[in-house]
């Protein structure tokens, strides 16, 4: 017979089960489970098991004994035993059935093994017991040999339902099988494998974990289990197909959207564009995304909203000046919304750009052209007055307090036909408002008429008036527009006479030019022993510049060039005094100093008076004696180039500008004429145009010119000049008038 006290080291019970309704009870302890238990021998023997052990400490046992009908149990569990003082001790309990053949076929032999708390195997168990992480223990043939209580939770099957099965009973059926592949062969090859996986249930659920996979071994290297670690992500992943499905439904509405949405990351570099912003600022998609949002912005938006994406609130209706990728501006009315998570972090901006260019433009030259109809006609705003069907006044505005003198207090609640409408047509009134009521037709209604309207003190005024009837259940309203138009008919009137002036004006300005084209000479001039040619381009319709030449003798030319200040036809006037002063005196003996003195003394008051001042440069050729002689009144020398010695001189002497003083000493010069001399002379307004980068033209690049082209005719070196000056300007109109005369000696 088994005898437990027989030098036994271990902890051993004899429990005995008699069947029936009698609990199990102790049939005998040795020594040790006795110090253990700190009973002495007489006190267990006897008693039941549940003295000892804690509630539900004995499931386990009892579960297994139930499936085993010949009792045949061999089985280890986790429990709690109890002590005589009443300590809780941890232990593992190994249950082994006894059949001797002295014994009965329901005894048990308990052994208890007490757990320290530095027991490895212990801390473990409980991890893997209470884990949040649902385990799983497979054989290296994949058969299950343990779960942990999560992973039946996880996926409604009781432990012995999973024990000994292949997880691939938890298989969905929506994964991929190369996915299943991949997993064991990269399990096989590495030791471990991660990923997700989408599993079922027992109760036809599906779900999803976060499955870590990894391969246990032996001391001698070879695979003996397989690990199973589970997160359960099935809401993660509900939460992102939410927000997957809503990300591409805003995505598509974007899309289709005609305005320009976007997502910015919290630096405010774009994340997301929507395919409008191409229409409204000319870049792809791809174009805007990476981009800080102020890299579109005008310079002076850049300086005025850096801080909107730092400062983490939602704007709303933010005027925003970008420039289009071709340079022009483009306004959008912009709304930007913050996006945090839970812990108020913020994740991006989400907003939304609406081109309102064309809007804005209407209104601003909405704006512009009622400001230029008020400074024509001096108006103002409508007065606006709306009365019921019985012509009884319901609203009365400023304008119409203003316009007729009554307050709206007074207006309201009287007939329109005693406050506005003179005497003599209140039967024509009551007639239409009678016809209108009965045949909804009236002749003045839905459109725009002139009529006379009445003040307060009885004065009349005329007034452009418009009536619209507005039907409201079964009766009406009529809304009135009414304007002022007494100072359109004054400013009609004063346009009608400024276009009575301006015809004179105008024809004041053609005889001007008809005159103004009689001064220059009608032709070129070429002889044997010269060639001259001019042109004179005026600023305005008539012009300040002037040249002329003509033969005093018939050994004799006489050349002129002069510019009057200012432009239009105060100039042109004094030019036909010059000229006339000049041409008076062809037929006496005047040197060019002479003509200039007689010229000044001549003019001076008139020119004083009138606040003009002319320049002039007078040269005459002594066609026999083969040289020149010239005086200048401050104009700019004009440039003698010799061709065969390739070199210029410029024609200058010292004189002051008529119309300065009265009596002024002109200097005069003489100068032999070499065969191959070329004179070009000019006016300022050549030199002094701008290009449209304001740079003048300048006497060099005038010197240029005439040096490449000097070997051509007079007329030829006038166009070439003309057309490089029209080139550098970019324009065929210019500031200031310019004349150019050349004069080429054989």
């Amino acid at each position: 017979m088994f005898n437990p006290d027989d030098g036994s080291l271990f902890n051993l019970l004899i429990v005995r089960y008699a069947g029936g309704d009698r609990a199990p009870y102790i049939a005998q302890a040795n020594e040790a489970a006795r110090r253990l238990l700190g009973y002495s021998e007489t006190e267990l023997a006897g008693r039941p098991l549940s003295v000892i052990f804690a509630e539900n400490s004995l499931s386990p046992w009892w579960e297994e004994a139930a499936n085993q009908p010949d009792n045949l149990i061999d089985s280890r569990f986790e429990a709690e035993v109890i002590s005589a003082d009443h300590r809780r001790i941890p232990a593992w309990v190994s249950v082994l059935s006894w059949h001797e053949r002295t014994a009965r076929p329901a005894d048990y032999i308990l052994q208890i093994q007490p757990i320290k708390s530095s027991d490895d195997v212990f801390v473990m168990r409980r991890v893997v017991e209470q884990s949040a992480s649902a385990m799983m223990i497979t054989d290296r043939h994949g058969r299950i040999e343990y779960v942990n209580p999560k992973f039946t939770e996880l996926t409604g099957y009781a432990a012995e339902e999973l024990i000994g099965q292949n997880p691939n009973m938890l298989q969905s059926g929506h994964m991929p099988p190369a996915l299943y592949q991949s997993l064991w062969d990269t399990l096989l090859a590495t030791g471990q494998w991660q990923g997700e996986v989408r599993n079922k249930a027992k109760d036809g659920r599906e779900y999803w974990v976060y499955e870590s996979l990894s391969a246990i071994k032996n001391r001698a290297g070879d695979i003996t289990h397989f690990l199973a670690v589970e997160e359960d992500i099935t809401h993660r992943k509900a939460v992102e197909s939410a927000l997957s499905e809503s990300e591409q439904r805003f995505r598509q509405m974007a899309e289709l959207s005609g305005e320009w949405l976007w997502e910015q990351d919290p630096a405010g570099y774009y994340l997301y564009s929507s395919a409008a912003v191409e229409q409204i600022l000319g870049f792809t998609q791809q174009q805007i995304i990476g981009k800080h949002y102020t890299e579109l912005l005008t310079a002076q938006d850049k300086a005025t909203q850096t801080g909107y994406s730092s400062n983490q609130h939602a704007f709303r209706a933010l005027i925003n000046h970008y420039r289009h990728r071709d340079g022009h501006l483009v306004l959008t009315e912009s709304t930007g919304l913050p996006l945090f998570d839970d812990s108020g972090k913020l994740l991006k901006w989400r907003g939304v750009d609406r081109d309102i260019t064309a809007r804005l433009q209407f209104q601003n030259d909405l704006i512009e052209s009622e400001r230029r109809t008020r400074l024509i006609i001096e108006s103002s705003l409508d007065a606006i007055v709306i009365m019921d069907a019985d012509g009884i006044v319901t609203d009365w505005n400023r304008r119409a307090e203003k316009m007729f003198g009554w307050s709206a207090a007074e207006a309201m609640g009287r007939p329109l036909v005693q406050l506005i409408i003179p005497q003599r047509y209140h039967h024509a009134y009551h007639q239409g408002m009678r016809t209108f009521l009965n045949s909804g037709e009236g002749p003045i209604l839905n459109r725009q008429t002139e009529q006379l309207a009445a003040r307060r003190d009885g004065s009349e005024f005329p007034v452009e008036l418009s009536v619209s009837p507005l039907k409201v259940g079964d009766s009406y309203i009529f809304s009135g527009f009414i304007h002022d138009i007494s100072g359109r008919r004054a400013a009609e009137q004063q346009i009608r006479q400024a276009e009575v002036e301006l015809a004179i004006a105008q024809n004041e300005i053609r005889i001007a030019q008809q005159i103004q084209s009689t001064l220059s000479p009608a032709a070129a001039i070429e002889t044997d022993e010269f060639a001259i040619a001019g042109l004179c381009v005026p600023a305005d319709k008539v012009g300040g510049d002037y040249y002329d030449y003509f033969f005093r003798n018939g050994s004799c030319l006489d050349i002129v060039i002069a510019d009057v200040s200012g432009h239009s036809i105060g100039p042109a006037l004094f030019m036909v005094e010059t000229r006339s002063v000049l041409r008076v005196q062809r037929d006496e003996s005047v040197t060019p100093a002479e003509a200039l003195g007689i010229l000044n003394r001549f003019l001076f008051n008139d020119l004083n008076n009138a606040d003009y001042f002319i320049t002039l440069f007078y040269m005459q050729v002594d066609l026999a004696g083969q040289h020149i002689r010239y005086a200048n009144a401050g104009h700019p020398p004009p440039l003698l180039f010799n061709r065969p010695q390739n070199r210029f001189k410029e024609l200058d002497a010292d004189g002051l500008i008529v119309g300065i003083r009265q009596e002024v000493e002109f200097e005069e010069k003489s100068l032999p004429l070499a065969a191959g001399d070329v004179i070009l002379f000019y006016t300022d307004g050549l030199a002094e145009a701008e290009n449209p980068q304001r740079e003048f033209f300048g006497l060099q690049r005038v010197k240029s010119v005439f040096q490449q082209n000097s070997h051509l005719p007079p007329g030829a070196i006038i166009e070439a000049i003309s057309a490089a000056l029209k080139q550098f300007c970019q324009r065929t109109r210019f500031n200031d008038d310019i004349t150019l005369m050349v004069f080429k000696w054989r």
